[in-house]
């Protein structure tokens, strides 16, 4: 089975994708890389959200002498969009690579910004054709220390009317470069590029296997406006479920969110290509014996589980392709038993989905989030039948007693006694989930059918109600993680928010320094609740939040102050760029 570290790659390139938990090379990507890293072109026909970013990022990466700033590689993407997310990608999977520069271009943003990153130096440019295009009629994009051109989606690029200016960049770039061209499709125009420009391609073709899963009832959440963790934790409030295995890209997210379901009162596990055998092995036997019910898994260390109980599979992280994913429902639906699996589809991984329906031949059917009040019935059903339960032990006899005497002793009637019972038996998991969270208003506006949009005004005018008043007391906290992670100010609010359960209209001030950051929260948080966000992670790495004292006070709903001018800004670097070239000032919201 083929690994990374099998594939030459530079010891920088390595050490990133192994931090970031990516475990085995997808088809597309064990095919490519040998290849690539070489120097041969490439042919390659594959599907969306096969991999190919990383097929054709990581040996260009391996490539590139970052004592040259000039741009060393040029991919085209048929999108603003994906331009966008292909030079994110590169720019984590060179986080190890010191002094290297990044820089999408694309219309609709400044040409004057874009132009003063490319004469401080940039080693890859991932940008629209119509972009470039301009930018090399200008003289401002030499290509003269060219090494690789990529065309990412070409018969997308078709489709949008632009192989003309596609075979017009190419008739700019020097003779001696490596060419990687790839395709969902291969029309003859894509064929008659190909055969024009590329030199003695490695053609690479990557097939899905048409499946067919009868046994196992397929759905998907459009992961728009509530966080992934929050609908899989509706999720399994309301379904009836016995196993679950929930499916994840990254060895590091296995562990993060076996700890948040545990957090959550699941009995969860981690299982991926860190453990060892024998480990993963008792992991299994827990899922079987019922002693746990959830393990979050990789594709590769959930290989071989074959376990009746699992009724149900999550897709957190949607799959690779379409094979990965036809692997991971067979998960359930086995013995005969009916299966379910839910796929979580981020807006642009629409296309990954249309591939696995047509892969699969079935429909995947859309599904609404459970309701609070949905999860409120399923909370006092389930709390009636544990009281169903409890009446069938053999002898409450000594609990009666209690009861009758504590009635009398306090003069209270047994309705009351009951009602408090029931709160204690409870507090760790309320009946009634918590009321108007921003994350729930969010999800009522983005994902409910048939919203009506004229509510927005409204619904901002509660909002501004809500949080207008007198400023409240801040504390200053340290966090472990800036500038060197790719952090960026609405990152720290996510997880704060997320995980504190604090409207963001209550974070303060933000400032990113180059390995840390400070950020105002209301002073007096809970011990307990601090102690939580120190293990909470952005950008894979541990926030370990500490207090540095006393803040300015804070109107919550307030707009935080922008960044002053002058020396107030400690650790920052003379010099800095950010990930796409420009200046890096410390950041605050």
């Amino acid at each position: 089975m083929t690994t990374f570290a099998d594939l030459a790659l530079s010891t920088p390139v390595l050490n990133a994708i192994t931090r970031i938990g990516y475990e085995q090379p997808s088809p597309i990507q064990a095919a490519a890389i040998p290849h690539l890293l070489e120097g041969r072109d490439i042919l390659g026909t594959a599907q969306t959200g096969t991999g190919k970013t990383a097929a054709f990022a990581l040996p260009a990466l391996s490539n590139i002498d970052l004592k040259i700033e000039a741009p060393q590689v040029l991919v085209l993407a048929p999108t603003r969009e994906l331009a966008i997310q292909v030079a994110e990608a590169f720019q984590n999977y060179a986080s190890d690579m010191r002094g290297f520069h990044v820089l999408p271009i694309y219309g609709g943003s400044s040409m004057s910004g874009q132009l003063r990153q490319l004469q401080r130096g940039v080693h890859v440019v991932v940008g629209t054709p119509g972009r470039v295009m301009d930018h090399l009629r200008r003289g401002t994009l030499k290509l003269d220390k060219l090494k690789t051109v990529v065309l990412d989606e070409a018969d997308e690029m078709l489709r949008m009317g632009f192989i003309d200016d596609v075979t017009w960049i190419l008739d700019h770039t020097p003779k001696e470069r490596q060419v990687a061209l790839f395709s969902a499709t291969m029309p003859a125009v894509i064929r008659k590029v190909a055969n024009t420009y590329l030199n003695n391609p490695e053609e690479i073709k990557i097939e899905a296997k048409t499946a067919t899963v009868d046994s196992v009832t397929q759905r998907y959440w459009k992961a728009v406006g509530t966080s992934k963790l929050d609908a899989m934790t509706r999720i399994l409030e309301a379904e009836d479920f016995d196993g679950v295995i929930v499916f994840v890209r990254t060895k590091t997210l296995t562990v993060e969110l076996a700890e948040k379901l545990e957090a959550r009162g699941h009995r969860a596990s981690p299982i991926n290509g860190d453990m060892s055998q024998q480990l993963r092995e008792r992991t299994i036997e827990h899922l079987k014996s019922s002693k746990i019910d959830i393990v979050v898994a990789t594709d590769v260390a959930a290989r071989g589980i074959d376990v009746a109980r699992v009724s149900h599979v999550i897709n957190y992280d949607i799959p690779y392709d379409t094979e990965a994913y036809v692997h991971r429902i067979g998960r359930t639906g086995r013995a005969g038993r009916a299966g379910n699996a839910i796929l979580f589809v981020a807006p642009r991984e629409r296309n990954m989905l249309r591939s696995i329906e047509k892969a699969t031949r079935q429909a995947i059917t859309p599904m609404d989030l459970p309701s609070r009040e949905q999860v409120k019935e399923r909370r006092i059903d389930q709390f009636k039948a544990s009281i169903d339960t409890a009446l069938e032990q053999p002898d409450l006899s000594i609990y009666s007693d209690l009861v009758e005497t504590f009635i009398k002793e306090r003069e209270v009637a047994p309705e009351q006694v009951a009602a408090a019972l029931a709160f204690m038996a409870q507090q760790d998991r309320p009946l009634t989930m918590p009321e108007n969270t921003k994350s729930e208003r969010r999800d009522s506006r983005d994902t409910t059918p048939g919203f009506n949009e004229e509510e927005r005004p409204r619904r901002k005018e509660r909002k501004q109600e809500e949080f207008s008043g007198e400023s409240i007391a801040m504390e200053r906290f340290r966090i472990e993680v800036g500038h060197e992670h790719q952090v960026k100010p609405g990152d720290i609010v996510g997880a704060i928010a997320n995980e504190a359960d604090l409207s963001s209209a209550y974070i303060g001030r933000i400032s990113l320094f180059d390995d840390h950051s400070t950020v105002d929260l209301p002073a007096g948080m809970p011990a307990e609740m601090l102690q939580l966000l120190k293990k909470v992670r952005v950008r894979s790495q541990p926030l370990n939040i500490q207090s540095q004292g006393a803040a300015d006070d804070f109107t919550p709903g307030a707009k935080t102050p922008r960044p002053k001018r002058g020396n107030d800004r400690p650790n920052q670097r003379k010099d800095p760029r950010s990930e796409n070239g420009t200046n890096r000032r410390p950041a605050r919201r």
